[in-house]
């Protein structure tokens, strides 16, 4: 354990080995809140969950998961989810769909009201897996007084990360996130962008197999947030899981592997994004020209359609468009563009949350 010298008040801070909601360090002290005993899991995992594939490909599996809060309103209401190894896997829903209260409860902030799950082979809860998981919590804090470097040190202490090794890794951490330059000054004179790198940083500290990242591109500059894209790239090429969870769904749509899609505590879709995608794929073919009718009518078929300068191919074949364009190319006509379109996944998400017929309940 890291000897406290820092006199600081860490609110919410992920603590894996004792399973802390939070920790004081003031002046030299400390105490834990609401840790449990090593035998008491945050949910029932007594049941038997039935795998999909070899227990050591599955990172995250849940059943049933369910969150009530005080005045009962039902947070989540029986989420299932399968979560591979070394993939990228978004948590998408708007404001209130319980994607924090179930990230909260999978890195035992709070207990679930009901349901059963394992993480790393283990039981949600079980301090050996909660070693290897690290966690970016939404809106997190750190004390002002601290430098960026003080922050990612301190992480490594909670995490039991030995002396000799933390040096090191903070340095190239610091690197890894681009905050190097700027690890000697104080939080309170940073963007929030640079808040979020140094919380990514302070994630990663122990070396962790899932990392669950919650809104982590939050305040971030687009500069920033292709940074973080591609780190996370660089994550699932040395094998680990990444969760995120966040409503901003462009950049996302570029790196996730699968997605679940939540809204008022149920799970409206769930899988590779190319499977759960409800309209074709398309290929616009652009041109300058005349095109008589009688040239036009061989092309149109079941899948062709035309409007005023365009050719429209629904086809996920690429090969299946060139023989219209060789055909347009012999007629004189200029090819002035090819499009390929496939449904975004903001729109997959709109979709499925309009045809949601729930009511929003008020979310704590």
């Amino acid at each position: 354990m890291l000897v406290p010298k820092y006199g600081l008040w860490f609110s919410a801070l992920y603590l894996p080995h004792s399973l802390s909601v939070s920790i004081r360090f003031i002046c030299g002290s400390f105490s834990f809140l609401s840790a449990p005993s090593s035998q008491t899991p945050f949910i029932d995992s007594s049941l038997h969950i039935a795998h999909l594939s070899a227990a050591e490909n599955i990172a995250l599996e849940i059943s049933g998961m369910r969150k009530t809060y005080s005045g009962g309103v039902e947070a989540l209401k029986g989420i299932d989810l399968q979560v591979p190894s070394g993939c990228i896997y978004g948590l998408l829903g708007p404001n209130g769909a319980g994607k924090s209260t179930l990230v909260k409860i999978l890195t035992t902030l709070i207990r679930a009201s009901g349901g059963t799950g394992e993480m790393l082979g283990r039981k949600i809860g079980d301090r050996s897996a909660l070693k290897e998981v690290g966690l970016l919590p939404e809106h997190a804090r750190f004390p002002d007084y601290l430098t960026g470097r003080q922050v990612i040190d301190f992480s490594a202490g909670l995490n039991e990360v030995p002396s000799s090794e933390v040096g090191k890794r903070t340095n190239q951490l610091l690197e890894r996130v681009g905050m190097a330059e700027a690890q000697n000054r104080k939080i309170k004179s940073y963007s929030k962008g640079m808040k979020q790198r140094i919380g990514i940083a302070q994630a990663l500290v122990n070396d962790p197999k899932i990392i669950f990242l919650d809104e982590p591109t939050d305040g971030v500059d687009p500069a920033g947030r292709r940074d973080i894209q591609q780190l996370v790239r660089e994550l699932r090429s040395e094998g680990k899981t990444i969760f995120i969870n966040t409503h901003i769904l462009p950049e996302l749509e570029e790196v996730v592997d699968r997605v679940a899609i939540m809204s008022h505590g149920t799970l409206l879709g769930e899988g590779p994004l190319a499977s759960l995608r409800t309209t074709d794929i398309t290929y616009d073919v652009s041109y300058q020209g005349t095109l008589s009718e009688a040239t036009l009518a061989p092309l149109l078929k079941e899948k062709v359609t035309s409007q005023a300068g365009k050719i429209i191919i629904t086809t996920e074949q690429p090969a299946e468009v060139q023989p219209i364009i060789d055909h347009l190319r012999t007629q004189g006509l200029i090819i002035s563009g090819v499009h390929r379109k496939e449904q975004s996944l903001e729109n997959l998400f709109l979709g499925l949350v309009a045809k949601s017929a729930a009511t929003p309940p008020p979310m704590k």
